[in-house]
């Protein structure tokens, strides 16, 4: 198996790419889009701006491919931090503008009185119980989180884990093949890398 790592100009690519090859699993730093259909699932980190992620990607070639090979392939998909915000439908970060659409949700600024923005550092969330991403994890695990944003106007179903921070907001969401993690998985120890862990299991399954 194959996993493809987009490379936007928008985060540390290396340590997910390290996390991954921890499983013995080929993951190789993409910077085009086309390059895409040559591997078997494909992994959208990311920090920064919404509105620079989103201009990366369409000047890159990625949106329409990502596109056809989540929606209409049903490659596995996982999206990180910004990469998870950018899986919906509109963000308001930087200058308001669409996302990918593979979900449709909004991203909006945290509006917190008493709470340091951004969002930094170690919390727990509440898991579903069927969730693919954290199986082997037990509830209420921490993870590492950095974001001023978050996952909003969002249907519960595609929701697998809720971290509060003031308010309650998405920490991850799953649906068919597309998952997010507002976390990062790379940097949360053992259970991000059991995040990745189950993500790739969940992508060999895809592929056979």
């Amino acid at each position: 198996m194959k996993v493809a790592i987009i490379d936007y100009q928008a985060g540390n690519l290396r340590n997910v790419q390290k996390a991954i090859e921890k499983f013995n699993v080929i993951a190789e730093i993409v910077s085009n889009g086309k390059d895409l259909k040559s591997f078997d699932a494909i992994v959208l980190p990311g920090v920064g701006s919404y509105f620079y992620g989103m201009k990366k990607l369409i000047d890159l070639k990625f949106k329409d491919t990502i596109r056809e090979e989540v929606l209409e392939k049903k490659k596995p998909f996982l999206g990180i931090c910004l990469g998870m915000q950018l899986i919906g439908s509109k963000g308001e970060e930087g200058e308001t503008c669409e996302g990918l659409n593979l979900i449709p949700f909004e991203v909006k600024p945290f509006d917190l009185q008493n709470l340091s923005i951004p969002h930094i550092g170690w919390n727990n969330l509440t898991q579903k119980s069927n969730s693919q991403l954290f199986y082997n994890i037990p509830d209420n695990a921490d993870f590492y989180f950095v974001h001023s944003f978050y996952a909003a106007k969002i249907n519960k179903k595609y929701i697998s884990g809720i971290c509060n921070y003031g308010i309650n907001f998405p920490a991850s969401i799953e649906f068919q093949n597309i998952y997010g993690t507002q976390f990062h998985p790379e940097k949360s120890q053992k259970y991000g890398l059991q995040i990745i862990k189950n993500f790739l299991n969940i992508s060999l399954k895809y592929k056979c």
